[in-house]
């Protein structure tokens, strides 16, 4: 639903880019990146990361996916709610058993749209703590591309075409009308564990398994065939963690008080 606590921080500008700027040789040649202990410690204030379909099966081992927003966009929930994400140590790292997503892996470089055309261009995210000019990996060298921001091309190029693969499976999807609207629920412990007044999670779109099994013996092997249909069980199988992921939140909260009288 586009009113989803989900949605609304998807929405307006790009998540975790403060200040994308194109890269050229002539704005960035003393710029590059520094080694830091904690490259991926900007995603502690989110629950939620974008996901590209071809993520699925390896992200749907660690969290739930869903879909939220009017294009649908596929989402892995690290959290129950904003500023809270529980699969980070409190250090800033992800927990090692955990699939990091693409997204946050080619940070701080991302595709924009060049206006006026239809032409893609490389950014780079300016106010990225470790994008400075007392760098340890240059940008450019000799006024050319570095090994480092080559290879950083590339994978911006392979995550490019998977965003748009992505595009594709949520209009099939749609195509074949296989969505509905789901809401997330849990019910917290009171003190004397009891239980507490039930709390809203997120409102989100889902595959639905009744739509699915009502279509046709062609279109199912249609989906199959174009590897659509282990893509939408790997989403189906991942909404279990759900459960898991109250555990996790509920297990840390009583850790908290633990720690404090500590």
């Amino acid at each position: 639903m586009t009113d989803s606590p989900l949605a609304n921080q998807i929405s307006g500008n790009v998540l975790f880019y403060k200040q994308p700027e194109p890269l050229t040789p002539e704005h960035h040649s003393g710029l590059g990146v520094k080694r830091v202990d904690h490259p991926f410690a900007f995603v502690q204030g989110s629950h939620i990361v974008p996901l590209t379909v071809g993520e699925f099966a390896p992200a749907a081992l660690s969290y739930p996916i869903v879909f939220v927003g009017e294009p649908k966009t596929p989402l892995a929930v690290m959290g129950l709610r904003q500023g809270e994400n529980l699969y980070m140590t409190p250090q800033g790292d992800f927990r090692p058993d955990v699939y990091i997503p693409g997204y946050v892996r080619r940070y701080p470089f991302i595709y924009a749209n060049e206006q006026g055309s239809d032409r893609m261009i490389l950014c780079v995210d300016r106010q990225a703590d470790f994008v400075t000019d007392k760098f340890d990996v240059a940008f450019f060298e000799d006024g050319k591309p570095t090994e480092y921001t080559q290879n950083c091309v590339k994978f911006c190029n392979d995550f490019e075409t998977e965003r748009q693969r992505t595009t594709s499976f949520v209009q099939l999807l749609e195509e074949n009308d296989l969505f509905d609207q789901r809401t997330a629920n849990f019910t917290p412990r009171n003190p004397d564990g009891s239980a507490g007044q039930p709390q809203k999670i997120a409102d989100y779109f889902a595959v639905s398994e009744e739509k699915l099994a009502k279509l046709s013996q062609k279109k199912l092997a249609e989906l199959r065939d174009n590897g659509a249909l282990g893509q939408i069980y790997a989403h189906l199988n991942s909404l279990l963690g759900w459960d898991r992921l109250i555990a996790v939140a509920m297990d840390q909260a009583a850790r908290q008080p633990a720690a404090a009288n500590a």
